[in-house]
């Protein structure tokens, strides 16, 4: 593709292409739901005159397709609005002698094949039913997947990587009518022997249906919430979402003028690590062929960093984080990649988190979502549990929590119920006064 689209005219020039194949098992009642395989290649082609670029992609890899790819490219680009922050990294800023190895991201066992997985599927949904109080499923299943990419550019920069990934998942039905809840459990890992039994997903799955039947609405007003460690990360990902650089060059983020200010309680901090073994979000250089490093986005509860590729870098005057990500059709775009939330306070449990908000709600799942990006508002449908001195007492359902994002993460307390395989590593966290809209 580079060649091509030198002999095109493109003054620069990068190119990406990615091979992927996956197979997931669906089973309902003890018989097959559904099978699905795929498999694809997608390569991408991004030209650059001047300060100019255009982008491609396609699925067919033959020479004449690729040849006429770039040409098109070429042709956009010299057609495209000039882009004052678009351009390759220097050389010098290349990553360089990189250990892929040492992340171990591929699973050197065998695939599974359909068989394999339909049997882990039942496995887990049999688990789920012979929990006292299930009445039916949802569904149960099994996958596996492997993606192995490579990125190359004119500036001298190419590399790749894959990575494997297994997952099983069961969701299960307690009641009966329009008293059914539903609710679900899942694992996925990059190694087939690091995930959790089947058994054990489809009997937590279970239980949690069963913990759900009979909620209704909790009352009305202003209280604490918890937010369980299963949701607690949609909490910190709209911080990271609001130091997106997109954002901050545009000025639509509600921390648009946080840097250097505290936006988490003192002892907090949340950590970027690229280099995680086993974790699906690591790698040692991003999609502009920048190298990753370690970092602290926020430092003892302050901002410290924005996340950016080379242009919201360039824009905002400021060196790229190695932040890039990017698929075939699309220009680079900054994304966080692994992130841990970590506080120097004494470890406690959820449990103690509970007794500590004393009366208040327990959220375990949201739906939809009404967030200002400018102002940081903030408004979720809820469900969970209503808590009473400090004690689970019945579940609930149907209502909305609402209130501002600075204040919400300025006061967090934390739980030390993170699970550390996870990308987004965040435990249980304990937020007061936001307002409860319930019966």
């Amino acid at each position: 593709m580079l060649d091509a689209a030198r002999r095109a005219g493109a003054e620069a020039a990068d190119a990406m292409a990615v091979a992927g194949e996956s197979l997931s098992i669906e089973v309902r009642g003890g018989a097959l739901e559904e099978a699905q395989r795929a498999e694809g290649v997608d390569i991408g082609l991004r030209v650059l005159i001047g300060r100019r670029q255009a982008f491609v992609s396609a699925s067919d890899v033959r020479p004449e397709t690729i040849a006429a790819m770039a040409e098109r490219a070429v042709a956009m680009a010299r057609e495209a609005p000039e882009d004052p922050w678009c351009g390759l990294a220097e050389p010098g800023q290349l990553a360089r002698d990189w250990d892929i190895a040492a992340l171990d991201l591929v699973d050197p066992a065998p695939p599974p094949g359909p068989a394999a997985l339909e049997a882990v599927a039942r496995r887990a949904e049999a688990a789920a039913l012979a929990v006292p109080g299930v009445t039916r499923m949802d569904a149960a299943g099994a996958g596996w997947s492997s993606v192995s990419g490579h990125f190359a550019a004119t500036n001298g920069f190419s590399g790749g990587m894959a990575s494997t990934g297994h997952s099983v998942q069961a969701v299960a039905i307690s009641g009966e009518g329009l008293a059914m809840e539903r609710d679900h459990a899942h694992d996925w890992r990059a190694h087939g022997a690091d995930l959790e039994s089947p058994e054990t997903i489809g009997q937590r799955a279970g239980e949690r249906a069963v913990a759900r039947h009979g909620a209704s609405k909790p009352p009305t007003g202003a209280f604490p919430v918890v937010f369980d460690e299963r949701v607690a990360s949609s909490l910190i990902g709209h911080l990271v979402g609001a130091i997106n650089g997109v954002a901050i060059a545009r000025g639509a983020s509600w921390l648009k003028d946080a840097m250097g200010e505290r936006v988490l309680p003192a002892g907090f901090d949340l950590v970027e690590d690229p280099f995680r073994p086993r974790i699906g979000g690591s790698r040692p250089f991003d999609a502009e062929g920048l190298p990753t490093a370690r970092r602290r986005i926020v430092a003892d509860g302050v901002l410290t960093s924005w996340t950016l590729d080379l242009a919201t870098g360039r824009q905002l005057g400021l060196a790229s984080t190695a932040n890039a990500s990017r698929d075939p059709g699309g220009p680079p775009m900054p994304t966080a990649g692994n992130l841990e939330l970590t506080n120097g306070a004494p470890p406690r449990s959820r449990d103690a988190l509970l007794a500590e908000m004393g009366t208040g709600l327990l959220v375990t799942g949201l739906i939809g979502s009404s967030i200002n990006p400018t102002t940081g508002d903030y408004s979720r449908g809820a469900s969970g549990f209503w808590v009473e001195n400090g004690e689970i007492v019945r579940p609930v359902n149907e209502c909305t929590i609402a209130g501002s994002l600075r204040p919400m993460l300025a006061s967090i307390i934390a739980a030390d119920d993170a699970r550390a395989h996870l990308g987004r590593v965040v435990p249980s966290l304990l937020v007061d006064g936001l307002v409860i809209a319930g019966a």
